[in-house]
């Protein structure tokens, strides 16, 4: 199993839009859903900031995570774009195997 990470610094007018859109149950872990290989979607807030969060995406394979990317290269890229106005900084922190 692998798991994406991404780290997101959120406006502050926009954390309760940003945590429908990037929890378990918002619009990317859905989108991510209609692939093969996706697992679940983690939102972790850290305590001593208010604004800063991960995502972690866990997915079966890095070869499922790959092909669902180029599959949903429109959809994700529309996404990005929409919610984008969320946040004021977003880092790839990288893809990290989940040891077991």
């Amino acid at each position: 199993m692998i798991a994406t990470v991404w780290r997101f610094r959120v406006k502050a007018d926009a954390v309760d839009p940003f945590e429908r859109a990037y929890g378990p149950r918002g619009d990317w872990a859905r989108l991510f859903a209609q692939t093969e290989g996706f697992i679940g979607t983690e939102l972790l807030k850290q305590g001593t900031q208010a604004d800063l969060y991960l995502t972690i995406d866990r997915w079966h394979s890095a070869e499922q995570f790959e092909r669902a990317k180029a599959r949903m290269a429109a959809e994700y890229a529309e996404l990005d774009r929409r919610f984008g106005a969320y946040t004021l900084e977003e880092s790839w922190l990288g893809l990290y195997e989940i040891q077991e």
